[in-house]
């Protein structure tokens, strides 16, 4: 067997990291030291200069780490290295290489992964590339893939690509993201009562009497005059204030925009207070009252949270009944379980709102429960059976009509031929005259480029895999040889295998048994 070369990856620019990095940190310390000089020195300054001085010591630091990063393969393993941390890894602990796909903002970032013999998976800081095209990012991984297949013993025959439409995806933050709407469902929920004995409580609330003792006044109403000495209404998310002259009954109070708009200085007013709170503040043109939460709006944030923490539960749910796939396999999409939860919030949250104390206490909420969950039950059991994972070998899944007159499938070869220059067919017209690729759907056969079936041989069909993102999650893969030449065809189970059996392929997978959920 040939030797494979020993591999090193490096930061492209390493000089001017570190210049910035050095430059960050003087900043970050002078910026440290003026704290020890008076504020009033800097004025409105000093707060946006601290800001920036932050800033630019985190960014220096990050960069920081970038630069230092460093990661070498030979033939005992691979040696990655960075700031603070150092590992090695042998390569007979090293089972596989993983592409892993992260979504930033504006586009994806392209990582590599080790995945170890026990399962653990380790990420190597270098390379990685968001470049969607990067010949110098496809010639490290290649090199490591020689490095792995010449000193180790890898799993996969191809590169596994994992990304967030794949087996492989993480489920950590899936289930965090649940506990923590479930948590704010279950604060909500809690809170519901209170709120509803606080609307009650304000509603028969009555005026003091003279004789009232002082400790029990605050559950009654307490009215004083006042006299305004300014407002402050400020839009957008700034509060807005009324002032009262000579700090009597308090110096200010908050209230809403429109309400500071219906005051103005010397204004009298008679003051309202409720449980040591104000709660009214009444003038002759303008009367302001301070808001009280219903108790069916909390039940209705409680109710939505609750129905938001079931679609991170749909997703951990897909991939639950995807564990038997491989870890690049796309699985299909969580979007039917996402239309059931829509459906099931059209009934819940009117159902809340209108009855947040009295769910199960009366005739017509037990009538809407009982009716609500019936249509939600039957919708999840349909998205259950959208949903599920079809292999390739299926019973039924070779039960097609054959061809009559011309039809159009959508269908696409993923790799570029001659009947295929540039991926530009999305279709393959079947029917009156020769196979051929087209770039639309119909009714004929304009651009149509004749498929050679003569050179092509089938050699498998197989799921769609993470680095196919061109495709349906519900598509196939045909995996064809081209007189030599690899070639994949893409299409809906059944129509791929409808064009297997009319290109003359004849491909009949075995079924496949798996367990599923």
């Amino acid at each position: 067997m040939s030797e494979a070369p020993d591999m090193t990856c490096r930061p492209l620019i390493r000089r001017p990291g570190r210049v910035f990095a050095g430059f960050g940190a003087v900043v970050g310390v002078w910026a440290f030291l003026t704290v020890l000089l008076p504020t009033e020195r800097w004025g409105k300054w000093f707060v946006l200069w601290m800001t920036v001085g932050l800033t630019v010591v985190l960014t220096a630091i990050l960069v920081l780490l970038w630069a230092t990063a460093q990661v070498r393969a030979d033939a005992y393993g691979v040696r990655s290295r960075m700031m603070l941390r150092r590992r090695n890894v042998p390569w007979s602990e090293v089972a596989d290489l993983h592409i892993r796909l992260q979504r930033v903002r504006n586009g994806e970032v392209r990582r590599v992964d080790l995945v170890l013999r026990g399962g653990r998976k380790l990420r190597l800081p270098l390379p990685q590339t968001a470049k969607y095209d990067d010949p110098a990012f496809d010639s490290e991984v290649e090199a490591l893939r020689a490095l792995h297949h010449r000193y180790g013993a890898p799993e996969s025959t191809h590169l596994p690509v994992v990304s967030y439409r794949t087996a492989g995806r993480g489920r950590r933050w899936l289930m965090a993201l649940c506990l923590l709407l479930l948590a704010g469902a279950g604060l909500a929920a809690w809170s519901v009562p209170s709120a509803n004995a606080q609307k009650r409580a304000w509603e028969a609330a009555v005026p003091c009497a003279a004789e009232t003792p002082a400790a029990v006044r605050g559950e009654c109403l307490t009215t004083v005059p006042a006299v305004i000495a300014r407002a402050e209404p400020e839009g957008g998310r700034k509060p807005s204030w009324l002032y009262f002259a000579d700090g009597e009954p308090v110096r200010r109070v908050r209230v809403s925009y429109e309400g500071a708009q219906g005051f103005a200085a010397g204004d009298r007013a008679e003051v309202t207070f409720w449980r040591g709170q104000i709660r009214v503040v009444a003038g002759e043109r303008h009367v302001w009252r301070e808001h009280m939460t219903p108790a069916g709006d909390v039940a209705v944030i409680a109710a939505g949270l609750a129905v938001g923490a079931a679609y991170p539960g749909a997703l951990m749910l897909m991939r639950r009944r995807g564990r038997g796939l491989a870890e690049d396999e796309v699985l299909p999409s969580a979007l039917p379980f996402a239309g059931v939860l829509v459906a099931t919030a059209v009934w819940l949250l009117p159902l809340c709102y209108l009855h947040p104390t009295t769910l199960f206490s009366s005739r017509t909420p037990i009538t809407w429960w009982a009716a609500g969950s019936l249509v939600s039950l039957s919708l999840f059991a349909w998205a259950w059976r959208a949903t599920r994972i079809r292999t390739p070998g299926e019973a039924g899944a070779a039960q097609t009509p054959p061809v009559r007159g011309e039809v159009f499938l959508a269908a696409r070869f993923l790799d570029h031929t001659d009947y295929n220059p540039h991926g530009f067919g999305t279709h393959i017209v079947l029917g009156d005259g020769p196979p051929a690729v087209v770039p639309h759907g119909g009714p004929d056969r304009f651009a149509a480029r004749p498929i050679p079936v003569e050179r092509l041989t089938a050699v498998n069909v197989r799921r769609a895999r993470g680095d196919e993102e061109a495709i349906s999650r519900s598509w196939h893969v045909a995996e064809l040889d081209d007189a030599g030449t690899p070639v994949r065809l893409a299409a809906a189970p059944a129509d791929l295998t409808r064009m297997l059996r009319e290109l003359g392929l004849g491909y009949n997978p075995a079924p496949t048994a798996r367990r599923e959920l």
